[in-house]
């Protein structure tokens, strides 16, 4: 689950994280207020959306007088926001983060992530703040520097101090760093987060550390310990599709191309992509049905699917562990009697009670494209979106 900017920060400030003194405001009216509360000359007036590069994108600005943050606030709320992390469809923004300027001497880059391959958590920082940390990692990974956490231990102060260091800080600023660092762990810990990220984190005229953004992100497999953070929950910038798709259990998320998948399992779910790009095609989602392969499972499966209009053939891949094949297949000539499904569709069902599946799907008046392994179905469901013969 993501969560905005300012509601990142309060959970920063709750932890004794230093940011600026700011207020969310959701018109223009309450902007004003929120300014002439901060009693302060300079503001910044910064568009809450579930996405980076906001400030290139004209979401971010600069406000010396109340005149300008009336101005701003006027030509950001309401704006489709285009960032390289929505897409070129952009997000609406429906509500702002009105806050007091910084005296800023060096803008540095701080971030906490899972290591998988580690088995550990991730200290990241790096001295190329306000840049997309993705480009510094491709140009200059060099300038990012590491320090892995044991999950039992946590992160000490020792590993703290080394990063403080590793970004040229020294006297107070190191000593204001290491209890930044200490109280950011503290907050990804406690809350289950998937990811934390302040970009800029700062260093103030007056030595001080203090983190001027807040991008945080949770384990949805951890919310059920912190039922008070769903009230951070903006449906609102959530795909439509997937959040209809998790009121069935289903795990969907959108992607870019045109070739549908419904699939039983992470992994397999993954390797079915993997084989559609080896096909020269392009999947269209990430769909895990689990393993209860119903026809209503099937069907809200197809539903959400077909969603998305850049659909051109559908791959059903499931394998029968637990779940029979002979009851999947009844389960998707059941759900097609109920979803008007005008694309091809492709089925390839292995394991138990796979020969029955095959039969039932031969003899159905419905017409599916069979196929005889992963390589046979990635190979149907690509060439019917590319028109090439199966």
């Amino acid at each position: 689950m993501k969560i905005h900017e300012y509601q990142a920060k309060e959970l920063f400030r709750q932890n004794n994280v230093r940011v600026p003194v700011g207020t969310v405001a959701f018109s223009l009216e309450e902007a004003l207020t929120a300014y002439d509360s901060l009693n302060v000359k300079t503001a910044v007036v910064k568009a809450q959306i579930h996405a980076g590069g906001r400030g290139k994108g004209g979401g971010v600005k600069l406000a010396h007088t109340r005149d300008e943050v009336e101005k701003f606030s006027n030509e950001i709320l309401g704006m489709n926001l285009v960032t390289h992390q929505t897409g070129p469809e952009g997000k609406e923004v429906q509500r702002l983060l009105v806050e007091a300027g910084v005296d800023i001497a060096c803008e540095l880059y701080a971030g906490i992530v899972l290591d998988r391959g580690e088995r550990k958590f991730v200290f990241m920082v790096s001295t190329e703040g306000g840049v997309e940390i993705e480009k510094v990692a491709a140009e200059t990974p060099e300038k990012i520097i590491k320090e892995w956490i044991d999950p039992d231990e946590g992160l000490t102060a020792d590993q703290a101090r080394n990063l403080a260091i590793a970004l040229e800080m020294t006297g107070t600023q190191i000593d204001s760093a290491v209890e930044i660092f200490l109280a950011v762990w503290k907050v990804f810990i406690e809350h289950d987060c998937s990811l934390l990220e302040i970009n800029p984190l700062v260093i103030t005229g007056d030595d001080n550390v203090m983190a001027l953004d807040a991008k945080m992100n949770f384990d949805d497999n951890g919310l059920f310990r912190h039922k008070e953070l769903l009230n951070y929950k903006d449906e609102s910038e959530e795909d439509p599709a997937e959040l209809e798709a998790s009121k069935f259990n289903l795990n969907y998320i959108k992607l870019d191309g045109n070739v549908g998948c419904m699939v039983n399992g992470a992994g397999l779910a993954m390797g079915t992509m993997d084989i559609i790009k080896l096909y020269g095609g392009e999947p269209a989602n990430f769909l895990d049905v689990g393993g209860v392969a119903n026809a209503e499972t099937v069907a809200n499966g197809f539903r959400i699917i077909l969603s998305d209009p850049n659909v051109k053939s559908i791959l059903i891949n499931i394998f029968g562990g637990i779940v029979r094949c002979d009851r999947v297949a009844q389960g998707v000539i059941d759900a097609m009697d109920t979803v008007n499904v005008s694309i091809p569709v492709v089925v390839r069902l292995e394991g138990t009670n796979a020969k029955e599946a095959a039969e039932l799907l031969e003899n159905s008046s419905l017409e599916f494209l069979v196929a005889t392994s992963l390589a046979d179905a990635a190979e149907k469901a690509v060439s019917a979106v590319t028109g090439g013969g199966l």
